[in-house]
């Protein structure tokens, strides 16, 4: 028993340290994008056919972020299923620290947004975005348009309307959104080619990354 107590404490010490040292870095390093960047890009583009805008964003953003965002060959809509919703992605940037993204659905879905070490922001492109935070008693609906933003540590119930598609940008660290990410594909659906596509794809964006700095530090 005291053994167990002991290695007990011991993960709790080592978990603590890790968690501070990653906070502080993450408090002080600086970052490719920022939230009201991704979002005036996004809001560009507002009121157009959800492709059509996803292409106009992505095109832009290849022309202010050369050698960090993904090749439009790359670019793939993969299912994501996580606390009871079912919606796609398409990763245009990722790393330990960020990631940008287009995610939506095509029917109408909800249920627990998860808590992220990381912030979150949406900006709606097309359709409805219902959130009920945590702690309150009522809901608000969102239209497109606007940029909502999910802080570290929340928690809301999240409900789309089909049609609904938004511009996604992360930033903390990435990497402890990816238990959330992935639990109803790992635990419900066990469709292991759709974690494969997640993985390969986050693969090529990390990288995308790493060649980048190794040709700048180089050159």
């Amino acid at each position: 028993m005291k053994s167990l107590l002991f290695i007990s404490f011991k993960l709790f010490i080592v978990g603590s340290v890790f968690f501070f040292v990653i906070q502080h870095w993450l408090e002080t390093k600086s970052y490719l994008f920022d939230d009201q960047k991704i979002a005036k890009i996004a809001e560009k583009y507002v009121g157009l056919p959800h492709n059509e805008a996803f292409n106009r964003v992505a095109n832009e953003l290849r022309d202010k972020y050369p050698g960090h965002i993904l090749p439009k060959e790359d670019e793939q809509w993969i299912f994501m299923n996580a606390g009871g919703w079912m919606g796609s992605i398409c990763i245009l940037h990722a790393s330990v620290t960020e990631y940008v993204l287009f995610f939506g659905t095509a029917v109408d879905t909800g249920g627990h947004s998860g808590r992220y070490w990381a912030n979150i922001s949406d900006t709606i492109m097309t359709g409805t975005f219902r959130q009920w935070k945590e702690g309150t008693t009522e809901s608000q609906v969102y239209y497109p348009g606007t940029t909502l933003l999910h802080a570290w540590g929340e928690a809301t119930s999240v409900q789309w309307s089909a049609g609904t598609w938004m511009v996604e940008y992360g930033r903390g660290f990435i990497p402890s959104t990816v238990p959330f990410a992935l639990s109803d594909t790992l635990f419900g659906t066990q469709d292991i080619l759709t974690l494969f596509y997640t993985f390969r794809i986050y693969g090529k964006a990390l990288l995308l990354e790493g060649q980048f700095y190794l040709n700048s530090f180089l050159n």
